[in-house]
């Protein structure tokens, strides 16, 4: 593993320290977990993409969880929760509004309808129906985003890990 990358991965015992993944404790020292192969860091990326576009809290806890029971590598699926942080996470939900939007026929709006408050609130509707209408193809484009985001990074990182793979054999057998 390159050291620019192990400064910022969580270890073994940051992560046993955790409130939240205590449980997980007994599973995390299988070395299978910790191992850097391109499957498993592949499966391990794709897990974190997946979990860290899907839900909007407790994605470390849930990839860590789904790395445990697929045998993926768990620091990265643990990092790539990441994928959605205080920077990316308007610009992502938004988009993911709008192709939900899409695809669900929903009216798309230039802004959502988002709750004002109630001082402010002047639309008939209740608050339960205005987050409805948004929520529907919200949750549709974050599962479609998820299940694209983590299955093409899965290839992606396949596919790069091959190639260094490849280069570097074939770098060796000329010298």
């Amino acid at each position: 593993m390159p050291p620019f990358l192990a400064r910022h991965l969580p270890t073994r015992e940051q992560l046993a320290r955790n409130r939240f993944l205590r449980w997980l404790e007994p599973f995390l020292h299988h070395t299978h977990l910790w191992v850097w192969s391109r499957h498993g860091v592949a499966l391990g990326v794709s897990i974190g993409i997946f979990f860290g576009l899907l839900i909007p809290i407790a994605q470390i806890p849930f990839s860590v969880g789904a790395a445990v029971v697929l045998r993926a590598n768990v620091p990265a699926a643990a990092a790539s929760t990441l994928v959605t942080n205080p920077v990316t996470f308007a610009p992502v939900y938004y988009a993911a509004y709008r192709v939900g939007a899409r695809l669900t026929g929903a009216e798309v709006e230039a802004a959502p309808d988002l709750p004002v408050p109630l001082e402010a609130d002047t639309d008939s509707r209740s608050l339960w129906q205005r987050l409805s209408d948004v929520g529907a193809p919200l949750i549709t484009g974050l599962a479609l985003f998820a299940c694209i985001g983590g299955l093409g990074m899965y290839l992606l990182i396949s596919l790069i890990w091959a190639l260094v793979e490849h280069l570097r054999e074939r770098r060796q057998r000329r010298a």
